[in-house]
């Protein structure tokens, strides 16, 4: 489930930004390069949560 809010989360926030930064750069916005930006910060964030940054009791 932590999985699953994480992706949503990232799909999400990433979306919405990569929509406002190219409006403001008056571009078109790219529906696929934003999912292909949260699928990497998914993976960082899961692994970086994960293994990285765990603590050590």
């Amino acid at each position: 489930m932590k999985y699953f809010a994480t992706i949503f989360w990232a799909v999400l926030i990433l979306t919405v930004v990569a929509y406002v930064l190219t409006s403001m750069a008056g571009l078109p916005f790219n529906f696929a390069g934003a999912i292909s930006l949260a699928a990497v910060f998914s993976i960082v964030a899961i692994v970086l949560g994960e293994g990285v940054l765990k603590e050590e009791n």
